[in-house]
């Protein structure tokens, strides 16, 4: 059966990605604010402005922050993922108001985490106890986590996702309606190459560090996205691209046969 939503809107028009899954089809409506002329225009490009979704099936939202090369390597802190890397807290010297204020609406609605090893632990020696709106949502939501090994989950409401991680992390999408996938560049790997997401939150700084692990680093496929709002841009230059899970694959074609 599929079921239309009205979603809360912050003002303005938007324009979402058409998408199908396991056949079926559908479209979410997403909250930006910019004008009817942006919606307009991607009419004009074939993008669904609204969209249906279905009951039973939850939304799985990546977010990361990248340099200008897309490294997502230890972005927080030099002790995040030291391995072969010297730039370890990156990002800390271009956080500005915007981007803060950014991140904190991206998290809005979120009912469930989904966290490789290493960032469930950084996260684990750091969230327990705190009370901030951070604190307070991470404590309290569920934490999956996809490891090969068998680590002791200490924080409260930790789970360790099966050995089929695909089929896991399909389970938890049922289980939940907003499931946010922070950092965790290996299985973001995974959820890239089996297109088991249905939004991309990257946030693109103006540096180049020329070494770290990248975003798309392996696990990427061929794969169609929609920019799902205009790209917003921080007081230090960094941008926030949000896109979508589009249909199908990339096409190709031959520039010489275009009239400019």
């Amino acid at each position: 059966m599929v079921a239309l939503e009205r979603r809360r809107w912050s003002g303005g028009a938007g324009a979402a990605a058409l998408e199908r899954r396991r056949g079926v089809v559908a479209l979410e409506l997403w909250r930006w604010s910019c004008g009817a002329g942006v919606a307009s225009q991607g009419l004009r490009r074939g993008i669904a402005v609204v969209r249906l979704e279905w009951w039973g099936m939850g939304l799985i939202h990546i977010e990361l922050f990248a340099t200008l090369d897309l490294v997502g390597q230890s972005p927080g802190a030099p002790d995040e993922d030291p391995e072969g890397f010297p730039f370890g807290g990156w990002q800390a010297p271009l956080l500005d108001e915007v981007s803060g204020e950014q991140v904190v609406g991206a998290y809005e609605g979120t009912d469930a985490l989904l966290l490789g090893r290493r960032t469930y632990d950084i996260f684990a020696a750091y969230w327990p106890g705190k009370d901030d709106p951070f604190g307070t949502l991470f404590n309290r939501v569920p934490k999956y986590v996809a490891s090969r090994g068998e680590p002791e989950l200490s924080w409260a409401g930790s789970t360790l996702l099966g050995p089929d991680l695909v089929a896991a992390v399909r389970e938890v999408r049922e289980r939940h309606e907003h499931v946010k996938v922070v950092g965790s560049l290996n299985l973001v790997q995974t959820l890239l190459k089996e297109k088991l997401f249905d939004r991309l939150d990257l946030w693109v700084h103006p540096i180049v560090l020329g070494v770290g692990k990248k975003v798309f680093d392996g696990g990427a496929v061929p794969t169609n996205l929609v920019l799902l709002e205009p790209p917003a841009v921080g007081g230090k230059g960094t941008v926030l691209l949000r896109y979508g899970l589009g249909v199908g694959s990339p096409e190709v074609g031959d520039m010489r046969s275009l009239e400019l």
